[in-house]
């Protein structure tokens, strides 16, 4: 059964950084020690009055962001199953559990991240959130598929993104997905042709045509940024792994529900390159 989304909460339904959450288990200078033994922290999360990361230049993120789009999420996540992958420090995992779903798995290759997520789920009295290391590269591995997946803020740190994409469809995806990646020049959208001539090259020149930005080096101080799409990209990049664009809920973030595979006529789905077993052959 789809999850439905059509229904946003009331408004006492979203719930604030303060609400529901259990008292730190020791006073807050404790807590701030070990906050601190754990960072640097990208999420910002309140953590029964501490914040993990009260100097982020973002501010109250990813709390401010979420608030912004919490509304057209669903509600009620009872009985439902999500994945969360590259959790970070679990802000939106723990958001998940929050909304009642029945099981909550958080991935991240960061092993830094995922101790900041299992501290700050314990801390909040979510216990129940599971959090693994696992690459989203290895979602196959997992073998199942999940209500729910969650893959924002993750698009723009990989060599190849869209084979995560095509991956996270094949693999793990069960019916909705919540994307986000940044997004960098036009926000227009072009319309574009099924197909063009080979020397017709203009549609290339136009701002809104689907572009795919390459950083060779640094952004924002990162070398782990290294591809940026412009919002076209965005939004064709999850049409070409078998998404339908359900609604664009902030300026950044989609919803998406699992739809026909563009290329499936051309052959077969989504690979990588099977790794070897500790002890076996190739």
């Amino acid at each position: 059964m789809k999850l439905d989304v059509s229904a946003p909460p009331a408004a006492d339904d979203v719930r604030t950084e303060e609400e529901g959450r259990a008292p730190p288990a020791a006073g807050h200078a404790a807590l701030r020690e070990r906050i601190a033994a754990l960072g640097p922290w990208f999420h910002n999360i309140d953590l029964g009055g501490v914040w993990t990361a009260p100097d982020h230049f973002l501010g109250d993120y990813p709390g401010v962001k979420f608030r912004r789009f919490a509304p057209r999420l669903p509600a009620d996540l009872a009985g439902k199953t999500v994945l969360d992958i590259g959790c970070n420090a679990g802000f939106y995992s723990i958001e998940m559990k929050r909304r009642g779903a029945e099981r909550v798995l958080g991935v991240d290759s960061d092993d830094r991240y995922l101790a900041q997520a299992r501290f700050a789920a314990d801390t909040l009295g979510y216990d129940g959130i599971e959090f693994r290391s696992l690459d989203v590269y290895d979602v196959g591995a997992l073998g199942e598929r999940f209500d729910v997946v969650i893959f924002m803020g993750v698009l723009y740190h990989l060599r190849h993104p869209l084979l995560a994409l095509d991956l996270i469809r094949e693999h793990v995806a069960g019916d909705l997905l919540i994307f986000q990646s940044m997004q960098r020049g036009s926000r227009q959208l072009l319309p574009v042709d099924d197909d063009y001539d080979f020397n017709e090259t203009e549609h290339f020149f136009e701002s809104g045509y689907p572009k795919l930005h390459f950083i060779e080096r640094r952004y924002a101080g990162d070398p782990t940024n290294w591809w940026v799409p412009n919002r076209a990209c965005a939004e064709a990049m999850l049409r070409a792994a078998g998404f339908t664009v359900e609604e664009r809920i902030e300026e950044e973030v989609y919803l998406c529900r699992v739809g026909d595979k563009p290329y499936g006529a051309w052959g077969g789905g989504a690979v990588y390159p099977r790794k070897k077993e500790e002890g076996k052959g190739a």
